[in-house]
């Protein structure tokens, strides 16, 4: 018998509306969605272009730890993932997942379609839920297409060899690839705090610009403040304190005790962010 509880129209079901599958291709076609992915396929091959252009006049490549991480990423398909990791983990992947977390819901306000989503009716909580899964999916494909990119064309360039690092021995590559994984996850869970931060911004303003950015300037922030040490232990409450304890995974033994209080930190931290912006969102007016 056809439920009209509540004076829902016949046959009306709050879980059918809003489908994933139909926000993913609403969100896939737009621009800054394929631009985005675009860039995380594209860094991978820039950076081994670029190395192409090294004459090898000079044998530290600048000198300094950079300059060792730069030998090193052209010594296997491995080492050049990790590469390309090290250099857009602090910047380039958070201003990704700030720009699929961050433009979600603010975009459609700016754009005057949001309260017409919500006359169809779709319920306000399924509609952010929807919207921040497929921004975190969106988020996970960004940062596997940049590290699946690099394992592709570094092993086709440089082979297949063990991963290599500044602070520790050579480690086999079965175990390196291991090691890999978990730094991809690692980064994706630090990653979290970004999302939630930029996902918060999106359902409080109606200008996405301003929720991107807001997202990725507080997230530098958070790193400026954690290079002061007279903040002393408060440095430790900083959501980007561990952004970096994935390097734990590349010594010999592996070093997890970080990675645990980073990876606890980040879910904390993201878990406020999508509370706060729930609450935000299922009781604010929405008029545009």
């Amino acid at each position: 018998m056809t439920d009209l509880r509540a004076g829902a129209a016949a046959g009306y079901r709050a879980a059918r509306t809003l489908p994933i599958r139909a926000e993913w291709r609403r969100q896939w076609s737009r621009a800054r969605t394929r631009w985005a992915l675009g860039l995380m396929l594209l860094l991978p091959l820039i950076i081994l272009v670029a190395f192409q252009f090294d004459s090898g006049g000079d044998d530290d490549n600048g000198g300094g730890e950079f300059g060792s991480l730069i030998d090193l990423a052209t010594s296997g398909g491995l080492n050049f993932t990790l590469f390309c990791l090290y250099v857009s983990a602090t910047f380039l992947l958070v201003v990704a997942v700030a720009l699929f977390c961050g433009d979600t819901v603010a975009s459609e306000a700016q754009w005057g379609s949001l309260r017409y989503l919500l006359a169809v009716p779709v319920p306000r909580a399924r509609l952010v839920a929807v919207k921040l899964v497929v921004a975190l999916g969106y988020s996970g494909l960004a940062l596997l297409t940049l590290a699946g990119t690099a394992l592709a064309v570094g092993t086709a360039r440089y082979g297949w060899g063990p991963l290599r690092s500044t602070v520790a021995n050579e480690i086999a590559p079965g175990a390196g690839l291991v090691r890999l994984l978990g730094i991809l996850g690692y980064l994706a869970v630090v990653l979290l705090v970004v999302a939630g931060l930029a996902f918060l911004l999106s359902v409080s303003t109606d200008a996405p610009l301003g929720a991107v950015g807001g997202a990725v300037l507080l997230w530098i922030l958070s790193s400026i403040l954690d290079q002061i040490t007279a903040l002393g232990a408060l440095r430790n409450l900083l959501p980007t304190h561990y952004s970096t304890a994935w390097l734990g995974l590349l010594s010999t033994p592996a070093q997890y005790d970080d990675i645990v209080k980073g990876a606890i930190s980040a879910v904390v931290y993201a878990t406020l962010f999508w509370s706060l912006a729930f609450w935000r969102f299922t009781r604010k007016d929405v008029t545009s």
